[in-house]
């Protein structure tokens, strides 16, 4: 039976874009699936009464320099986004209107959304620095504008953030192979021996 990675992700949290830069190649080498699990991490907060690390000024400083540290450990640009903590409802409804409407250009428009916040350090709290992120990266505003408010949509979103609270996620990014939760893009040592 080939074996899956279910990676549960919100595009807010700069430790999801490390796991998100090793996890097709973790998973290219272990003959698995990666199965993309967009939710909202704000609600997963809500809902577990957890906070980001960034919240609290030493465990903040610390996280820093530790997602500088596995940057280079893994060979990949990165810089913490100065706007960082960005409410990401409307991006993370798009991701879930692109995976759901637009499956061909899914890994695309994640990937033009990850490096826009955690390589070149856009503020994509603003709606005019979205449109120019998506324009430049070949999408059209207006319709991914269109996959924001539509209400099948919003209740997928919905779902899988629910569904990510019952399977015991509290954070950001989240793996699962088979039952087994790991948490942290620092456990994917342990995502790969539960996949060999």
């Amino acid at each position: 039976m080939s074996k899956s990675v279910e990676f549960f992700f919100d595009l807010g949290s700069p430790a999801t874009y490390l796991a998100y830069t090793q996890l097709p190649q973790l998973c290219a080498h272990t003959g698995s699936e990666l199965v993309y699990r967009p939710m909202l991490l704000g609600g997963i907060f809500k809902a577990t009464g957890n906070a980001s690390p960034i919240t609290v000024p030493a465990k903040g400083a610390h996280m820093a320099k530790d997602l500088d540290r596995f940057a280079k450990r893994y060979g990949v640009a990165f810089r913490l986004n100065p706007y960082f903590p960005i409410n990401t409802l409307s991006l993370m409804r798009a991701i879930t209107g692109m995976q759901l409407r637009h499956p061909e250009r899914f890994i695309a428009f994640i990937d033009c959304l990850f490096r826009a916040l955690w390589v070149d350090a856009r503020d994509l709290s603003h709606p005019q620095t979205v449109v120019a992120v998506l324009e430049e990266g070949g999408f059209d505003p207006d319709q991914v504008l269109a996959l924001t408010t539509d209400e099948q949509i919003k209740e997928a979103l919905k779902a899988t953030t629910e569904e990510a609270v019952a399977r015991g996620v509290f954070g950001a990014p989240s793996m699962f192979v088979g039952d087994e939760l790991f948490f942290g893009q620092d456990r994917l040592d342990f995502v790969r021996e539960a996949l060999d």
